[in-house]
């Protein structure tokens, strides 16, 4: 008898993360950042400015989301 291969079936969110993004911080936005931080308790600052950054493009991608009439025709 054949055995039946077991298919490991991926996470989109634990796909593994190859693509780096860097920026840079002047003062005081960083020190706004490091109080929010601590204040919060956030450790994980990757996963948190994953988080802000999909949140605004999410929402944005659903506000931009093209429509069948305008919104004047649609207040008319």
């Amino acid at each position: 008898m054949k055995k039946k291969k077991k298919h490991k079936k991926t996470d989109l969110s634990k796909s593994p993360r190859v693509h780096r993004v860097s920026f840079l911080l002047n003062n005081d936005e960083h020190k706004a950042l490091s109080s929010h931080f601590s204040k919060y308790k956030i450790e994980n600052k990757s996963r948190w400015y994953r988080e802000i950054i999909f949140t605004h493009v999410l929402r944005t991608l659903e506000e931009d989301y093209p429509t069948l009439f305008d919104e004047s025709e649609m207040r008319g």
